[in-house]
C-alpha cells in the first residue's frame, strides 16, 4: 500500500471540505477537494483519479499547501495568459438566466453540456466545452438567485 501523504495541518479536514464546497471557482475547488481526500487519509495516487487530476499536478498541488498553506491553492494568471473571456455578452447572460429558471428543452432540469450546447448555438460557435456551460450555469442558475 502506497504511504499517506503528508499534508501540513493550515486548516482541518473540516475547513478544507468547507473550501471546497464553498469555492466558486471550478480549479479551486477540485484543488480543495483533493486537499480534503488527502487530509482524510487517502493517497494522493487514489485522490487524484477520483476527481480526474494527474497524479503530478496532484503532487504539485499538496507540496504548494504544504510550503505556502491556503494563499496557494488559489487560482494564478500567468504573465502573458489573459483569463477566460466571457463567451455571453451581459444581454445574452440575462436571457440565459431567465432561461434557467425554466427546465431545459428536453424537459429535464439544466446541466453543463446543456448550457453550453445553448451558448454554442446562440453565438454560432461550432463546440462550447460543457466545463464553460457548467461555469455559467453555476454563475447564473436560481441556486444563485440570479434572476
Amino acid at each position: 500500500m502506497p504511504p499517506k501523504a503528508h499534508l501540513e495541518p493550515h486548516l482541518s479536514p473540516d475547513a478544507l471540505k468547507d473550501c471546497y464546497r464553498q469555492s466558486k471557482d471550478a480549479v479551486e475547488a477540485r484543488r480543495w477537494h483533493l486537499l480534503y481526500l488527502v487530509a482524510s487519509g487517502w493517497t494522493i495516487k487514489k485522490a487524484s483519479a477520483a476527481i480526474a487530476l494527474s497524479y503530478d499536478y496532484s503532487k504539485e498541488i499538496v507540496r504548494r499547501y504544504n510550503k505556502k498553506g491556503p494563499p496557494a491553492i488559489a487560482r494564478r494568471n500567468h504573465p502573458g495568459r489573459s483569463s477566460p473571456r466571457a463567451l455571453l455578452s451581459k444581454e445574452q447572460q440575462e436571457e440565459l438566466a431567465k432561461l434557467l429558471l425554466e427546465t431545459a428543452p428536453d424537459g429535464q432540469p439544466w446541466s453543463g453540456p446543456k448550457v453550453a450546447e445553448w451558448i454554442a448555438k446562440k453565438t454560432g460557435r461550432s463546440r462550447v466545452w460543457p466545463q464553460r456551460g457548467w461555469e455559467y450555469l453555476r454563475r447564473l442558475g436560481p441556486q444563485n438567485g440570479q434572476t
